[in-house]
């Protein structure tokens, strides 16, 4: 039976199984060795002998993360981090039309010219819609009472129960301007042109990147192994996080897949992940759940491309 790919929601804690201590491989321990593990080096092997990216891995500019990028901690609320993560905005601010001069991405190896969008044509690919509908509050947070207090509605019509609302409120765009944000690419992190928006409900600045869409050179196609892949081996579905030697990775599991942990086959220009399961056998759904796992690195990753082991898939870092 085939797994639907709706996500459950996203654990908040990382499963213990799911570490690898500092310095290890956790792909290729010959003491600990099993057949799913042994499956998953054969596959990501073939993986990584396939990768073959085009010049403009090496000379272009190939990001390898989402155009919305955090400039520091945003202070996120549970409401807030939900708004951020659907691309719920209103603009409070003029938004200019105009397209700026080109702009300059700077790469460890050096720089490249490009042209760039206007804050209007940025704004109107960070908004993804409006929220749901509030129960019982104000959709528009409106302005607040005197000392700082929440908004409230007033009058019979205001909310008289103090029940958990669903998260329904909107970021409020105050001010914008040209900027530059720290991207992961191909060519390792880069400073990349971006329009910077100021927003009333976070301590940070939302960045969404200003390079004009001919200018991005596209990922190149997977070229995943022929044979299908083997029973106990999930893919990763996308980076979570990288930090020094450190990934974090989110793998595609069952909701009810158990022995979850993370595998990876570290080369010095490439890095392949993915994970293997302990599959129920009893009845269960046919749900799909993201699971983060984590691993160290023998090496940083610096600009080397991390592959799914199912599909050769190059991933991208996602949004926090």
């Amino acid at each position: 039976m085939r797994r639907t790919a709706a996500l459950l929601g996203l654990p908040l804690l990382m499963i213990v199984a799911g570490c690898a201590p500092a310095g290890s491989d956790p792909a290729v321990d010959p003491v600990d060795s099993d057949p799913r593990r042994d499956a998953f080096v054969q596959r990501a092997t073939e993986v990584a002998d396939a990768w073959r990216p085009l010049p403009a891995w090496k000379s272009g500019y190939v990001p390898m993360q989402d155009p919305t990028v955090l400039i520091g901690d945003p202070g996120f609320t549970g409401e807030t981090k939900i708004a951020f993560l659907g691309g719920w905005y209103r603009d409070q601010v003029d938004l200019p039309v105009a397209k700026p001069a080109d702009g300059t991405i700077r790469f460890p190896d050096g720089t490249l010219t490009v042209p760039l969008v206007s804050a209007a044509t940025a704004y109107g690919q960070l908004d993804q819609g409006d929220p749901p509908p509030c129960g019982g509050r104000p959709k528009d947070p409106g302005p607040k009472l005197p000392g700082g207090g929440p908004t409230i509605e007033p009058g019979p019509d205001g909310p008289v129960s103090s029940a958990p609302q669903s998260a329904c409120v909107p970021l409020t765009v105050t001010a914008v301007k040209l900027g530059t944000a720290p991207v992961r690419t191909s060519r390792g992190e880069a400073q990349v042109p971006a329009w910077l928006f100021t927003v009333e409900e976070l301590t940070a600045p939302v960045a969404r990147l200003a390079v004009a869409p001919e200018a991005v050179t596209a990922l190149p196609e997977p070229a995943p192994p022929a044979s299908p892949a083997p029973a106990g081996l999930v893919g990763a579905q996308n980076v979570q996080s990288v930090d020094g030697t450190e990934l974090t990775w989110r793998l595609g599991v069952g909701s009810c897949d158990t022995g979850i942990t993370p595998l990876v086959q570290e080369r010095d220009d490439v890095v392949v992940v993915g994970g293997s399961v302990i599959t129920a056998t009893g009845v269960c759904n046919a749900m799909l759940k993201l699971e983060p796992v984590t691993a160290t690195l023998k090496a940083p990753l610096g600009d080397r491309p991390i592959l799914d082991v199912l599909t050769g898939t190059p991933l991208r870092l996602a949004a926090s």
